[in-house]
């Protein structure tokens, strides 16, 4: 029988003012999955979704690494949405047969007069059926376990966000900005008249 492991978390960052909005970074999913996941673990797989290798993660006597592939895209009143499609465990056909994650979660901007703060939050669950011995274990053991596994990765993900998110966003404008400026001062170049 499927033993059920939850775990969500929530999260407010206030946003520096910067010469460009916020909503506009947002639009662009792959930025944020960057800022989520370390690159070297992410394939882009469509213009929305990407695979993303998550890190081993150890559950009692188990070391598992799951690979999830993921939908993540912006709505046109700039939230960002991020759910996952599917999941695969490699290297384990046991646990991976008998397997399910399921994510859902949102970014969304809000503005007021004190300036733009970004709240969301993310619901993870995981169904397994887990093979003997492990399946002997007393389930409020297993519960407490992988309850708490999940907190960790979530709030592994909210730690790099708060950090990576900013950071990210702040050099998008930077660079924008720069080549908004070589645009704009191309037309300017002096010609020489060499004759």
């Amino acid at each position: 029988m499927p033993t059920r492991f939850t775990a969500s978390q929530s999260v407010k960052i206030a946003v520096p003012q910067q010469p460009i909005p916020i909503q506009h970074y947002l639009r662009q999913p792959q930025r944020l999955v960057n800022a989520l996941v370390d690159n070297s673990r992410v394939q882009q797989l469509s213009e929305e979704v990407f695979r993303l290798k998550m890190r081993p993660l150890s559950f009692m006597t188990l070391s598992i690494q799951p690979t999830v592939d993921m939908r993540v895209w912006a709505e046109s009143n700039g939230i960002i949405y991020l759910r996952s499609l599917s999941c695969e465990i490699l290297g384990f056909e046991y646990i991976n047969q008998r397997f399910t994650l399921n994510l859902q979660g949102y970014l969304s901007p809000h503005q007021s007069s004190s300036g733009t703060r970004l709240e969301g939050r993310a619901d993870l669950e995981v169904q397994v059926e887990f093979p003997p011995p492990l399946s002997f274990t007393p389930k409020p053991i297993l519960e407490a376990t992988g309850n708490g596994l999940l907190k960790s990765v979530l709030m592994t993900v909210k730690q790099r966000l708060l950090h990576q998110l900013l950071v990210d966003y702040r050099n998008w404008v930077t660079s924008q900005m720069t080549e908004k400026a070589l645009e704009n001062n191309s037309g300017d170049l002096p010609i020489l008249n060499l004759e």
